[in-house]
């Protein structure tokens, strides 16, 4: 299962985010992310665990607790498509008629 977790100290590293998941249970990864500019942390990461029950008790043990003096929220990752709310877009409508162009006068 992937995890989200989210409100991390900019100073925590993937290796705290792996320790503190671990006393749940097997950990396959786990990445803070960083901004690819800048090179520092988003706040944000992501812990990959094989089993579902230890994920979830991790879940549910880790929501809302401290780390590294920030008070994290963890839940269940989901896929980019999945996140609901519409973006919107789509737009359209506007009027790109004619007009414009090279030699389109034959008047001259």
């Amino acid at each position: 299962m992937n995890i989200f977790v989210a409100k991390l100290n900019f100073d925590t590293q993937s290796d705290d985010l792996r320790e503190a998941f671990e006393a749940f249970g097997a950990v396959s990864s786990a990445k803070v992310i960083d901004d690819k500019y800048t090179g520092k942390s988003r706040g944000f990461g992501f812990v990959e665990m094989d089993d579902d029950g230890q994920a979830m008790e991790a879940i549910n043990e880790l929501n809302d607790s401290v780390l590294d003096g920030n008070t994290i929220v963890v839940k269940k990752a989901e896929p980019r498509g999945d996140r609901g709310g519409n973006r919107g877009g789509g737009g359209g409508g506007y009027n790109r008629g004619g007009g414009g162009g090279y030699g389109r006068n034959e008047r001259w």
